[in-house]
């Protein structure tokens, strides 16, 4: 454990009394920039039986022929009379849904850790269960990927139909697939290189502030904390 890190906790852990309460500054205020992240990707699950988005919308036939192309597998017409046949034909995909994932990046997240992701149908795809999610990009709002999804879904909602009737229990038309991303960038972030470390107090109140500031000042010395607003308070970090 680095020793600013062992420094942070120790921070973290200081009792803050007043009016005979006493409160851990852990449960007042966080670390200002330690956070998590949304990402966010467009892809596509297979495997689907017949529970896909068929012909319609035409955006999931196009996006299976390009990923079928940059596998290599060409899908272009082999004369003119077959371009004049396919021009403006939809693809039908029955078994292929075209999906949104999103998944939440930890604090702190390095490369090569899992992460989970969840998957939700755009198109006419009435199921998803059965479907295995196919290498699926997770961007940030930089633009910037961040994680690579891909792996077999686990979904919880059941729909039947019979004799014109039918039973939906749950939503099938979405799922997740646990530990379904991997890490693939750090995001950049200036807490162990800033001199000074920020705590936003939960709550917008200057005596919870103000105590805190004062109760670092005691235990680490004088000078440590300086409260900046109601909310925020810089903290000095350690030399090294």
């Amino acid at each position: 454990m680095s020793d600013l890190l062992k420094w942070v906790i120790g921070v973290s852990l200081c009792v803050v009394t007043h009016s005979a309460v006493a409160d851990r500054v852990k449960d007042l205020a966080s670390v200002g920039g330690v956070r998590s992240n949304q990402l966010v990707g467009y892809g596509l699950v297979t495997g689907l039986a017949g529970t896909g988005d068929g012909k319609d919308p035409t955006f999931t036939g196009q996006s299976l022929k390009a990923i079928l192309e940059s596998l290599g597998v060409t899908t272009n017409p082999y004369d003119d009379y077959d371009l004049a046949q396919s021009r403006g034909r939809p693809i039908q995909v029955d078994n292929v849904a075209a999906v949104m994932v999103t998944a939440t990046l930890p604090p702190f997240a390095k490369p090569g850790q899992l992460v989970d992701v969840n998957v939700g149908t755009l198109g006419t795809a009435t199921s998803l269960r059965g479907g295995n999610l196919i290498m699926t990009e997770l961007r940030g709002i930089d633009g910037q990927t961040y994680a690579i999804a891909q792996g077999p879904l686990t979904v919880t909602g059941i729909m039947e139909e019979q004799n014109g009737t039918s039973v939906q229990i749950g939503i099938p038309t979405s799922g997740r697939v646990p530990d379904g991303a991997t890490v693939e960038r750090q995001v950049d972030t200036a807490f162990d290189k800033s001199d000074t470390l920020i705590f936003n107090v939960n709550s917008n109140d200057f005596t919870t502030t103000s105590a805190i500031t004062k109760k670092i000042n005691e235990v680490f010395g004088d000078g440590t904390a300086f409260a900046l607003d109601g909310v925020s308070l810089g903290v000095r970090a350690p030399a090294g």
